[in-house]
Parts: C-alpha cells; structure tokens; sequence
C-alpha cells in the first residue's frame, strides 16, 4: 500500500476512536458527576530507508497517533434536586465510596438508602465516612447534612462524609461512568462543603460535543474520499500501462 494511504489509514483511525470518545461524552450528558474526556494526538514520524548517494534523499513520513485520552476536571453545574440523600460539593473535593475493587472517589452525589439502611451511590458503592461506611436505617426521618458533612437525624447524630481532594488530579483515572480511582492517597478536604438537596451534572456541553463530531465526521469522509481517489489514479495508472499500443 503506498505511503500516502497508510498515512490517510492512520487518521481515519484516530478519528474513529475520537468519535467513539464524543458519543460516549453525549451518552452522559444526564449523568451526575461525570467528567468529559477527550483525545490528545501527536505526530509519528516514521524514518524511511535514505541513499546519501542519491540526488534526492527520502523523506520521513509523517503519521498520526491517539497519544491519550485525558478528562476535563471542570466542575458540572449544580441542580436542585429536593432529595435530603443528594449532597453536592463546592470546591475541589470528592466522595469517598467503598466498591468491590477498592476505594474510588466521585463527584455524584445522588445517594440513596440500600436495603440495610447504608447510605450508597447509584451503583450501589456504599459511600464512605469519616469512620467507615454511614448507616442511617430504613427508618430515619429529619435527615440533615451540614456543609461539613455531618449527618444528623431528628433523633441522633449519625456521622460525617469523608470528603477527600487530591494535590494533582491529573493521577486520577477514570473506573466507571463517575467514578476515578488513584495510586496516590488523597488529603482530608479543606477547600470543600456540601450543599444538600443538589445534585452536580456532567461538565459537557451538548452542543459543543455535537458540533465537534460533525465536524470529526466530515473530516473522515473526506480522508475516505481522498484515499478513494488516489486508489482510482492507481487503477487509471495500472489500466494505462497495461495496454498494448496497436502495430
């Protein structure tokens, strides 16, 4: 295949995967506390054979590669829910909540009660306080969160979110729809509060999604519309050297 069409291949290629990376972004666009990701892509040069003792020395060719995708840590915006479970942060803090792989950390604050009476995520991750997980019971009526995560009821006090935040978020990775997880401990949160009865929404900006995968589509099919043309100047070219000029 001619250098040309793998380096066209190589776009449509990151383009696909970019693609993919925007539905899944619009998919979400409900989901609370979720984190737009988006691609980071570089050049590849790929060093060719190279004759000094020719006239004309080759060049290097020039493909394109997905370094990475990464997350837009930028906070959704805040949404009254009327729920007393749904807590939202201000600040740069996380939620701390127990899953069958370890501790993880998100920014969806829509709790619910699960079937013991303990306070869990949507997913059903009990979420986690100061001195382990929170239970509340089946029964428990004057529910109120303080900005620092106290949790009370009309009868007692229960305990306290664990609200954590992390020196660089950059080390966090992405382990479910709004859920991250880190190699790095994270600190007690000091820049943060709750605000019960709101909820955070995702951060991504529909019409902005939806005009940058149109804008991927187009640039797809004209690489595709490019490589078709360079296959038929090949045919052309194969068609015309194969014919034998009559005598």
């Amino acid at each position: 295949m001619e250098n040309a069409q793998l380096i066209g291949l190589s776009r449509q290629m990151v383009l696909r995967r970019e693609l993919d990376v925007i539905a899944n972004n619009i998919a979400n666009i409900e989901t609370g506390g979720y984190r737009r990701h988006a691609m980071m892509f570089e050049e590849y040069v790929m060093p060719v054979a190279q004759f000094q003792t020719e006239r004309t020395i080759d060049r290097d060719l020039s493909y394109v590669s997905d370094r990475a995708t990464y997350v837009d840590f930028a906070p959704g915006a805040l949404k009254q829910s009327g729920n007393p479970l749904d807590v939202a942060i201000t600040g740069p803090g996380w939620f701390a909540v127990e899953t069958p792989d370890g501790e993880r950390y998100t920014r969806n604050g829509s709790f619910q009660l699960n079937a013991a009476g303990e306070l869990v995520t949507t997913e059903g991750y009990r979420v986690l306080g100061t001195g382990g997980p929170i239970l509340l019971g089946q029964d428990a009526t004057g529910i109120e969160i303080a900005g620092d995560g106290t949790i009370s009821t009309a009868d007692q006090e229960i305990g306290q979110l664990r609200l954590v935040e992390f020196e660089d978020m950059n080390g966090l990775d992405a382990d479910g729809t709004a859920t991250f997880a880190s190699e790095v401990p994270p600190v007690a949160a000091t820049q943060s509060a709750v605000v019960q009865g709101m909820v955070e929404g995702s951060n991504v900006k529909g019409v902005a999604e939806v005009t940058r995968m149109i804008e991927v589509t187009r640039t797809y099919v004209s690489v595709s519309q490019m490589i078709s043309r360079m296959n038929q100047l090949r045919e052309d070219a194969i068609d015309g050297l194969a014919r034998v000029p009559q005598a």
